[in-house]
């Protein structure tokens, strides 16, 4: 997944118990580190469980609560930064009641699934290292402490499991089944039975003893089973036993160290690294493991952006404006080509190609802009894709197209740039609340989302998938308006210039235009779709004005005089 796994806390959280309700069973195995996390992310293992003794040794520590809740947490964030993956983090005794509260209230906030406590005193011991009848929690004062986190929580999604400790102890069955009775009255939503046997002999008879339990209180807490040590036993043979959780508690962080103990004694031996070459993943793998390959790729499309031409198609007369070009209509004393070429400035874009009528030489005062000049024939006013394909040369490696009638922000340009999609449209929500030239047809387009979800959202970076474009779409029917400003990724343009080549020489009817020949560019837009490439619609209701009339020029007078 990487560094750039962006699930939400909250989606995480409810992941483990939704799963569990599904299923019945899962599987989880242990992470210590942002890496580990991503082996168990790429896994089949459904969860990940975040150990205290893994995380401890990972530090050089014994696992002993020298390693505090800060310490943990550090961790336990490192590796849900990387992953997707529901988490079950290992609470140790979960401190006092106070401190189990706040623990809950953390790990609910990072997004972790569940925590596991078992019933012993603070400060604990590894089970494997010194537990005795001694270490063990009084069953009424660890009850209590259940009862202390369901109340912290703040969602019942999070799940608060009991570990049990007395088969480990040496206390016995009879102790074992007592304290699990407890901890569900309690509310534990879970119960881990613990063993150090390498037999899973008990293991099977507690969960016997269980299910009579769990028909005796009428209530089935999730059943967890961590075969460290009686790993005779297959997970499909303990799930058959009634367990709805198994964890491999400790076994990357034990295989890491064998794996880099070998490592280093072979390279001191041979006196040189070569003979490790063959145990060891590549550079290249641990770069793509960790997401550099990303940082590449972005580097990369970056390049492409500060090669991107934006081309702006200004052949056209228009006749609400005595046949002259709208480029030069004044806006507070500069002319909208002007305020065109300052917006794409501060969208960090150099490229401009104007395309200009052949005989008109007014445009080359812009050349010391940086704007390189593109003449045309093709200067009629429903000749806008025959001109723009006098630019062909500037579109081959990506290209953003900004109609010469319009003046927008830069806002609007970096958002098109910067949607990871090869063709993305400017798309206006606000079309059916203006009044309109009866003359002037509008390009209207529709999308797949439904009419509920096209206006109101929180989410303002949102694409939409365009189905279809074009003058001929009734307002009442049309999801928005095109404003005359898209996007081509390099992609998208080789894609675009082909089906040019395919149909210069075509006279039949194309979309909604007579002939090929007489194609507006939405007409192409259409062939792509139709062709099976994805179109996206960037919505906005605000950030660009299109001049059209004279009230249109009061209207950009004043809002940029503001």
């Amino acid at each position: 997944m990487t560094f750039e796994s962006n699930i939400l806390p909250w989606e995480r959280l409810g992941s483990l118990k939704n799963t569990l309700n599904k299923t019945g069973f899962i599987r989880a195995i242990e992470a210590h580190s942002g890496l580990s996390g991503l082996i168990v992310e790429s896994s089949g293992f459904d969860a990940i469980w975040e150990s205290s003794l893994t995380d401890s040794a990972s530090k050089g520590l014994p696992d002993a609560s020298i390693v505090g809740n800060e310490g943990r947490l550090h961790t336990i964030n490192e590796i849900l930064n990387v992953t997707t993956k529901p988490m079950i983090v290992d609470g140790d005794t979960g401190g006092d009641s106070d401190n189990f509260r706040f623990l809950v209230k953390r790990l609910e906030r990072l997004g972790v699934s569940a925590v596991i406590i078992e019933d012993k005193v603070f400060p604990k011991r590894n089970s494997f290292g010194g537990t005795d009848a001694s270490s063990m929690e009084d069953p009424e004062l660890f009850s209590k402490k259940i009862v202390a986190g369901r109340n912290a929580r703040a969602t019942d999604d999070f799940l608060i499991i009991a570990r049990l400790e007395s088969l480990v102890a040496g206390i016995g069955m009879n102790d074992t089944v007592l304290r699990a009775e407890k901890y569900m009255r309690a509310g534990a939503d879970g119960i881990m039975i613990h063993s150090k046997l390498k037999n899973p002999e008990e293991i099977i008879t507690f969960s016997k003893k269980f299910k009579v339990l769990c028909e005796k209180l009428n209530k089935r807490p999730f059943l967890i089973s961590v075969p460290t040590t009686y790993n005779s036993i297959k997970d499909s043979e303990l799930k058959d036993l009634g367990f709805n959780i198994v964890i491999h508690a400790n076994h990357l962080l034990r295989a890491s160290f064998e794996a880099m103990s070998e490592t280093a004694s072979k390279i001191i031996d041979s006196d040189r690294s070569k003979e490790v070459d063959d145990q060891i993943v590549s550079v290249k793998k641990v770069f793509s493991i960790v997401g550099y390959d990303k940082i590449v790729e972005r580097e990369n499309e970056k390049n492409e952006l500060d090669d991107l031409n934006v081309i702006i198609p200004s052949a056209g007369d228009s006749k609400e404006f005595d046949n002259t070009s709208k480029s030069f209509l004044q806006i507070n004393d500069f002319p909208i080509i002007q305020h065109q070429i300052e917006s794409i400035h501060k969208a960090g874009l150099d490229k401009i190609v104007v395309i200009t009528p052949q005989n008109n030489n007014d445009f080359k005062i812009f050349e010391k802009n940086g704007v390189n000049l593109c003449k045309t024939n093709s200067s009629k006013s429903n000749q806008l894709f025959k001109s723009l394909l006098s630019a062909r040369e500037s579109m081959e490696n990506g290209f953003l197209i900004i109609f010469g009638d319009i003046i927008f922000n830069e806002e609007l340009l970096i958002s098109l740039i910067n949607s990871d999609k090869d063709i993305v449209l400017g798309i206006d929500n606000s079309y059916k609340f203006h009044k309109h030239n009866q003359d002037k047809k509008l390009d209207l387009i529709i999308t797949e989302e439904s009419s509920e979800t096209k206006f109101r959202s929180l989410n303002t970076n949102s694409l939409e998938r365009i189905t279809n474009i074009g003058k001929s779409i009734s307002i009442n029917e049309a999801d928005g308006e095109f404003i005359g400003m898209g996007y081509f990724s390099k992609s998208a343009a080789q894609k675009l210039l082909k089906i040019v080549d395919e149909l210069n020489e075509s006279s039949n009817k194309f979309h909604e235009a007579k002939s090929f020949e007489t194609a507006d560019l939405t007409d192409v837009i259409q062939e792509l779709i139709d062709r099976g490439n994805e179109v996206f619609a960037r919505r906005t209701y605000k950030g660009w004005i299109e001049i059209h009339s004279m009230d249109d020029v009061k209207q950009a007078q004043n809002e940029l005089k503001i």
